[in-house]
């Protein structure tokens, strides 16, 4: 399972809005055929480690990171395929939360006469698929916060500027993250104080789709985020004249509504798991990000922190606390140097 779970991560970038997804078959403690999925649309992750085991699948063991499949979409279902083959045990790390799926792949593996297990290196597996589990279970993607901050919490000089606060090895990192998450997310603030692409460098495989909110809806046609080279959606409370430049220019205008002018955010994240997104990272301003830790939405806090001291500059989120008792409490996950910097990944308490 750790061989099917280290083939899965080599679609970390690419199976979008799949789940990640690889296979083992063993037949007499000795492998015979190895698969993942590489992109949606293509053969799942059995499938090709059927087809590369061929006979020997006959009597096998199938290691999978994931439920087989039991619904016919882009491909037909892995389990008449497993089946077929004459696999005679199935091992899955977990069941797909998919409401298509849910147990009725099991199910009609063992119906067959499969022996068929449950739960080996699940807590892999579903860290794993965190974004495609959070858009089938909550409706909602999986949210990342990340900012690059000095030692004293900022973000940019007063005068805004922050190029380049961390360093080379921390911005590589980010661009490695943005290659596996299926949208990047910021603010209208960000848009005139930086005029990012927030794109991947370097010939990607897969563009993440860039999201920009906007209660305004006064962003400039001529911003880089118009860029051609992704898919860019702009979420709104309600459309306006401002909606029909933005859509000339190229983007996808979303109203979902909110009130005092504010754009509704959970509803934003749900209209973006409509989309088939399965995860979001935000690289915003103080604004977009207070409210949505506001309003309990970020799942991961990703912060690289650089050697120095700003003073006076732009905090990570502008939001006021009337009492200590009212602050959420985050959890280090992980503190680990990247050059110069920290990376601190945190995740809030339960």
């Amino acid at each position: 399972m750790a061989r099917a779970l280290e083939l899965a991560r080599e679609g970390m970038a690419t199976t979008h809005p799949n789940p990640r997804v690889g296979c083992v078959i063993v037949q007499d403690d000795r492998v015979v055929g190895e698969g993942y999925h590489r992109r949606a649309g293509e053969p799942h992750a059995e499938r090709l480690a059927l087809s590369e085991a061929g006979v020997a699948a006959r009597g096998a063991t199938a290691y999978v990171t994931l439920e087989p499949c039991c619904h016919t979409g882009r491909t037909p279902p892995c389990t008449d395929a497993l089946l077929a083959a004459g696999v005679a045990r199935v091992v899955a790390a977990m069941e797909d939360p998919d409401a298509r799926v849910r147990g009725r792949g099991l199910t009609a593996l063992r119906a067959a006469g499969v022996a068929v297990e449950v739960g080996l290196m699940g807590n892999e597996a579903a860290r794993l698929n965190r974004g495609f589990i959070s858009r089938a279970v909550r409706a909602r993607p999986f949210v990342v916060a990340k900012a690059g901050i000095s030692l004293d919490g900022r973000t940019a000089l007063a005068s805004g500027e922050s190029q380049w606060i961390t360093g080379p090895e921390a911005r590589a990192d980010v661009q490695r993250l943005r290659a596996v998450m299926g949208a990047v997310m910021t603010g209208t603030g960000t848009i005139r104080a930086d005029d990012p692409r927030l794109t991947v460098h370097g010939g990607a495989p897969r563009q993440p789709l860039r999201v920009v909110v906007t209660s305004s809806l006064a962003i400039a046609p001529t911003a880089q985020i118009f860029s051609k080279e992704a898919g860019l959606v702009v979420l709104t409370a309600t459309d306006g004249p401002g909606g029909d430049l933005l859509r000339a220019a190229g983007a996808e205008v979303v109203a979902v509504g909110g009130t005092r002018g504010r754009v509704d955010l959970a509803a934003g994240l749900a209209a973006l798991a409509a989309r088939g997104v399965n995860d979001v990272l935000v690289e915003a301003g103080p604004t977009l990000l207070a409210s949505l830790l506001g309003e309990r939405l970020v799942d991961e806090l990703r912060l690289y922190v650089a050697p120095m001291l700003l003073g006076n500059g732009r905090p990570l989120a502008d939001f006021t606390l009337a009492a200590l008792s009212g602050a959420v409490a985050w959890r280090y996950d992980e503190v680990r140097r990247i050059g110069r910097d920290l990376r601190l990944i945190l995740t809030p308490e339960a």
